[in-house]
């Protein structure tokens, strides 16, 4: 398939430098190479600037009410499990008024595609600071600097025993094309943080890893079974030092150590995989530990809506009543 079979009609809102514009084309790009047609896959999304995605994609869409696409996305999953729901959501969209949805079809584990435009930052609504901007942050509902501490949206994934979770920058499409593809792949909730610019209320919040020049230094791109090697001269890997007492710490080794990881996204503890969600979160930090990019975990387990459909299916196998004609006709009737 071709990506141009998903771009719709609509004339395309994103402010000139946004960096949505190239999620929205990643998008277009995965769907083609997942192949399943148009008319079989939803796009859903709450309000906010990352919202408007549902009209930009030629598929069936939803946009809903603020922080509720997660609900929807869940009913629509459930009911129809034959379909690919994708869900575009914010940082402002998901993890504030919409957090709990967000939680809960994360535990749940419903075989969505979560894109999470992370730009720290409420964009559509000119320029308040969200949860995850940094401590700090001087907005127009900060003008002193935020005092709250930023939710890390992999935390809070890992946290709620969330099964696949990637991250991937607006500038760096061949790998945000990779994660949306895995991601559909996966059998469960799918989130995708996608580190995307604002290029009118938070330039350059990303700069530190978007940057062509600083991004080598400062991310790693982690595969499954690989080496987790970085630098601009691949000359960096990360290894565990167990030295510092009974936690290991992640720490910064030549490339050649022996003591270089690799990369197991299928790990069922999570432990590793929130140790690297969390590298580089604080740059102020003199760690200097780079920032994970690419897929962190890939776990297999039962989903919830094929749960669901499983439950359905055994009841109705035993029941004697099988249709609504039935219900009303064989069991007891009051007369009113």
């Amino acid at each position: 398939m071709e990506a141009s079979q998903f771009k719709s009609n609509q004339y395309v809102k994103f402010c000139p430098g946004c960096g949505d514009h190239a999620i929205n084309m990643a998008l277009q790009k995965a769907m083609a190479q997942i192949g399943i047609p148009p008319h079989q896959t939803v796009v859903i999304s709450g309000i906010g600037c990352s919202s408007r995605m549902p009209h930009y994609i030629n598929t069936y869409g939803f946009n809903t009410i603020h922080g509720r696409g997660g609900a929807i996305a869940t009913g629509v999953k459930t009911s129809h499990p034959e379909l690919s729901v994708w869900q575009m959501t914010g940082d402002g969209d998901c993890l504030a008024i919409g957090g709990n949805h967000f939680i809960h079809e994360i535990r749940r584990n419903v075989d969505l595609n979560i894109c999470l435009f992370n730009n720290r930052i409420y964009g559509l609504t000119k320029g308040q600071y969200s949860p995850t901007s940094p401590k700090g942050f001087v907005s127009k509902s900060s003008p002193f600097g935020t005092v709250e501490r930023p939710f890390i949206p992999a935390e809070l994934v890992l946290g709620a025993r969330g099964t696949f979770f990637a991250r991937t920058l607006d500038v760096d499409m061949p790998t945000t094309v990779e994660c949306m593809v895995a991601g559909h792949q996966h059998k469960g909730a799918s989130v995708i943080e996608c580190l995307v610019n604002c290029v009118i209320f938070n330039n350059g919040t990303h700069s530190w890893i978007s940057d062509r020049e600083l991004r080598a230094e400062h991310s790693i791109i982690l595969r499954h079974g690989e080496k987790m090697i970085f630098g601009k001269q691949k000359d960096k890997g990360l290894a565990l030092d167990y030295s510092q007492g009974v936690i290991p710490q992640i720490i910064i080794v030549p490339a050649d150590d022996p003591r270089v990881l690799v990369h197991d996204a299928t790990l069922q503890d999570p432990t590793l995989h929130r140790m690297l969600a969390l590298m580089g979160q604080d740059t102020t930090s003199s760690s200097q530990l780079p920032i994970a990019l690419g897929i962190i975990r890939n776990v297999d387990t039962e989903t919830y809506d094929f749960a669901v459909n499983e439950q359905i299916h055994q009841v109705r196998q035993k029941s004697a009543v099988q249709t609504f004609d039935q219900l009303t006709t064989t069991l007891e009737q009051w007369e009113l």
